[in-house]
């Protein structure tokens, strides 16, 4: 019995290739050494495609699978990939949301911890030796009772809330409609920005947000305000991010996304009042793990009878 061709965009696991590999004859875009012709003489073969939310579907293959099926993509953001296009061609686009949910917010707190309690620096009193020779540390904010405001109240966002309940936070939000839930709404951003001492950007990304979190939401938020962002870069000005601290018009920032990654502006680099990391909120062996097995399931669930685990809302009716 033949495999179905299956068009890899980006790397996978051993274990998602052992996993594909007794259904699908898989192609590694990456590998070849004339995209171009490549594409040209095969994309017509391959009814599936395997990508990730960073580089989604270029748009040369997209051009050159005239038969595409599904895709299937590792990772809850999928603003790389043009799912209204797609679903309106009946192609069904897959991710992999629900998985990840506790450790991005996890991140989340994290980040707040570290930049509201001064981690990096204190940490850097503490090997450096200044503790003896200068004395304590000084004072940091206390992260107990503040006004969270959530931007993006998805299933990362209510995540994010339940871990705030903890901390006896204030819970704000802003997003597309109200919700269903004991939270205050606010219509948009810089109302939501106001209200709040501590801003998180957990929207999806794609042109709609596209720096949504701006100069004027940055100056709402006021000089006490802290601002994390565990969404993506583009849902932030981060020329406006840059200056806003630079100037004081916030308190701090914990960044896990950039506009142009792995790129991070060297004026992020140097503030003590920012604490950076790589784009690693779900970057833990455990939820790699599942979101890997997810894409392998919306693969051979496609392959059994048609249908996804887990669409993407435009592709829900699919």
């Amino acid at each position: 019995m033949s495999k179905t061709k299956l068009l890899q965009i980006g790397d996978i696991t051993d274990r998602m290739r052992d996993a594909l590999s007794g259904d699908f004859e898989i192609d590694v875009l990456f590998d070849q050494d004339d995209r171009a012709a490549f594409l040209a003489a095969k994309g017509a073969d391959y009814p599936a495609v395997l990508t990730n939310g960073h580089w989604g579907v270029p748009d040369d293959v997209a051009a050159a699978t005239p038969n595409l099926k599904v895709v299937s993509s590792y990772g809850v953001g999928y603003d790389a990939i043009d799912a209204d296009a797609y679903a309106a061609r009946g192609i069904k686009v897959a991710h992999t949301p629900d998985v990840l949910n506790d450790e991005v917010a996890d991140t989340f707190v994290m980040l707040w911890l570290a930049v509201s309690r001064e981690l990096i620096p204190s940490d850097r009193h503490a090997r450096s030796g200044k503790w003896e020779s200068e004395g304590n540390y000084p004072l940091t904010r206390s992260v107990q009772n503040r006004r969270v405001g959530i931007l993006g109240l998805g299933r990362i966002g209510q995540t994010i809330a339940e871990r705030c309940k903890a901390f006896g936070a204030d819970i704000h939000y802003h997003s597309r409609s109200p919700k269903d839930v004991p939270y205050t709404y606010h219509a948009t951003a810089r109302d939501c920005a106001a209200a709040v001492e501590v801003l998180v950007a957990i929207t999806p990304g794609g042109a709609s947000t596209k720096h949504m979190v701006n100069a004027e939401v940055l100056e709402a938020l006021g000089p006490d305000g802290f601002f994390i962002n565990v969404a993506r870069g583009s849902v932030c000005d981060e020329a406006a991010l840059v200056a806003a601290l630079e100037q004081g018009k916030i308190a701090g920032a914990g960044l896990d996304v950039f506009e142009e990654e792995p790129k991070i502006p060297d004026a992020l680099k140097s503030m003590d009042n920012v604490v950076l990391t790589p784009h690693v909120a779900s970057g833990t062996h455990e939820t790699r793990q599942a979101m890997g097995d997810l894409v392998v399931e919306n693969l051979r669930q496609w392959l059994k009878d048609g249908s996804v685990k887990t669409p993407v809302p435009e592709c829900r009716h699919l």
